[in-house]
């Protein structure tokens, strides 16, 4: 059994910990060290993004655009009309998707658990559905009011129905809630889609992830929200590694909490909802990015949100890349490229860490 650890050290975690198996004491030059190649990633990333497409432009003529704008150069309206705001928009969604992927893992302390996983995406989809068959909204700004109630929703019931019984909201429980929410969820999208065609029409698109074909200036209406779920973010990092101790022993350190559930709860909503309504309900980015940000920070969630934030754009402007290169002179959207990405880290997860760990 593993011994307690002042939460806000760089240590192993104390008992009650959801990743037990990775309770090692990270030196604070490696955690700079890391956090300074996931920028440069980062940096690499964007720059990809601006570059690499059906159409090759060159580095140069990608910053002469953004610094030079000319609307009469072909390359220049490319840059600035197409491939500008998938960049601004894979930032923005990869960001909050891999920050509540770490606060779902944190307050569930189930390393199994993301927005996809957990019903989260399906009750924000659910209910942007609903808004695009019965309230004919069709811009980003309108469905994320719909996204936030959705995520709400089903975070409220996976919550509650994973904390039925004797032992109250075990980390199996709550990821055998969302994965039954998120099938019934699904077939009621199903349902509403099959009876409203027009729906289907506008659903199937946004639906499978995709950066491309968004609106730029109702997505950055969205920014507002994304920015009170990051300052929430960094208000909960403190609290998660208490709740990493286990409840009884964060309620004797003095930690509220349901103060502290509420707090990530509400971060969790502002940046799933965000990212659903900007990109469609992209999965496994909030799976995998706390993962590999532990390898470099250990359990300190101040630093695994630190690198969540930076790692969940990277991954997913990569996808996005990678989609553009591999279907040529089509492309695949990137939550597709991401989900066969996830798909085997899942499958890693779920051999690594024993059942009764979770």
């Amino acid at each position: 059994m593993l011994t307690s650890v002042d939460p806000g050290t760089t240590g192993a975690p104390a008992r009650g910990s959801a990743l037990p198996g990775d309770a090692v004491r990270v030196p604070r030059r490696r955690q700079l060290t890391g956090l300074l190649i996931a920028v440069i990633l980062l940096v690499l990333a964007v720059a990809a993004s601006l570059v690499v497409g059906s159409r090759g432009i060159p580095l140069g003529t990608v910053l002469d655009a953004l610094l030079h704008p000319d609307l009469t150069v072909t390359d220049h309206t490319v840059v600035l009309d197409l491939r500008v705001p998938r960049t601004a928009i894979g930032l923005l969604a990869g960001l909050a998707l891999g920050l509540a992927g770490a606060l779902m893992q944190g307050i569930t302390r189930n390393p199994l658990a993301d927005p996809g996983l957990l019903g989260v995406n399906a009750g924000a989809s659910l209910f942007v559905v609903a808004g695009i068959a019965w309230f004919g909204v069709t811009s980003a700004l309108g469905y994320v009011w719909f996204a936030f109630a959705g995520a709400f929703v089903a975070a409220v019931i996976v919550y509650v129905v994973g904390s039925l019984g004797r032992e109250g909201a075990t980390p199996v429980k709550l990821a055998l809630a969302g994965t039954a929410l998120t099938a019934s969820l699904t077939s009621l999208i199903t349902i509403v889609l099959l009876s409203n065609q027009e729906a289907f029409d506008k659903y199937r698109f946004w639906s499978a992830g995709s950066l491309v074909a968004r609106d730029l200036d109702s997505t950055l209406q969205l920014a507002p929200f994304i920015a009170v779920g990051v300052l929430l973010c960094l208000v909960a990092g403190r609290m998660l590694n208490a709740l990493a101790l286990g409840d009884d022993l964060a309620r004797g350190l003095g930690q509220n909490l349901v103060a502290a559930r509420i707090v990530c709860a509400v971060a969790v909503v502002l940046l799933c909802g965000s990212a659903t309504a900007m990109a469609g309900p992209i999965v496994f980015v909030g799976l995998a990015v706390p993962h590999i940000a532990r390898r470099f920070t250990g359990p300190d969630y101040r630093w695994i949100l630190l690198y969540s934030a930076v790692l969940g754009p990277v991954l997913l402007l990569a996808a996005d890349v990678l989609g553009r290169v591999i279907a040529r002179p089509g492309e695949i959207e990137a939550g597709l490229v991401v989900a066969f990405l996830g798909a085997p880290m899942l499958i890693a997860l779920v051999r690594r860490v024993k059942l009764a760990g979770l």
